[in-house]
């Protein structure tokens, strides 16, 4: 069983900062663990994700805006954080933590980022 816990959403301006956490409690040896997105209306999209080797991936919209980084102190990923920079309305979304394990997806609850002036 694997549970994610997210923080650190909130309100912003266009242009501020933000940076989420994402905790997974499980005694499995994660490989990866990754966000997804979802605003209203809209699918759930890609973000970023992040090996126990620390390969990263990003979606096509992060263009350098966004990083994902990880606890390093252990062999596998327990912890992740999502720093995201220069915010954009557009970016206003629920956030969500993301793993999986012998073929089974886990998702946190999800942490809202709202971008406006």
């Amino acid at each position: 069983q694997v549970q994610l816990v997210e923080s650190g959403g909130g309100l912003v301006q266009p242009g501020g900062s933000l940076r989420l956490s994402c905790a997974a409690s499980t005694s499995y040896s994660l490989f990866a663990m990754g966000w997804y997105r979802q605003a209203p209306g809209r699918q759930r999209e890609f973000v970023a994700a992040i090996t126990r080797l620390n390969q990263t991936n990003y979606g096509n919209f992060v263009k350098g805006r966004f990083t994902i980084s990880r606890d390093s102190a252990e062999n596998k990923v327990s912890k992740v954080y999502l720093q995201l920079n220069s915010l954009k309305v557009d970016d206003t979304a629920v956030y969500y933590c993301n793993t999986g394990w012998m073929g089974v997806e886990y998702w946190g609850q999800g942490t809202q980022v709202t971008v406006s002036s």
